[in-house]
């Protein structure tokens, strides 16, 4: 296993999100969704609105699609790259922002 380049494309894939990178930056700088340990984005008081729903499915599923990739290329099991994925997200996410804990509690950071 290529750790380094695995780590290269989690970050890319949390990060580069071009269709929706304005709207999931307001989104998360709002307060409405945040970076989980499953590697996955939630929304942080539920059920959130329409918008903030649709950018939350159209994220998760392009980070599952990357995860796939990514778990295939490196002869891995998804869980373990969405797990990666996941420690990295909330390790790199700002003051203001919101992860999610262990325990399922909202945490702002």
């Amino acid at each position: 296993m290529r750790i380094p380049a695995l780590f290269a494309l989690l970050l890319l894939c949390i990060v580069a999100l071009p269709a929706f990178a304005m709207s999931l930056d307001q989104a998360k700088k709002q307060g409405l969704v945040g970076e989980q340990p499953s590697g996955y984005l939630g929304i942080v008081s539920p059920p959130g609105n329409r918008e903030v729903r649709d950018l939350v499915e159209n994220v998760n599923l392009r980070r599952r699609d990357e995860y796939e990739r990514i778990a295939a290329r490196n002869g891995i099991p998804i869980a373990h790259v969405e797990q990666l994925a996941g420690k990295r997200a909330i390790e790199r996410s700002p003051n203001g922002h919101y992860v999610r804990l262990p325990n399922g509690a909202w945490h702002k950071l």
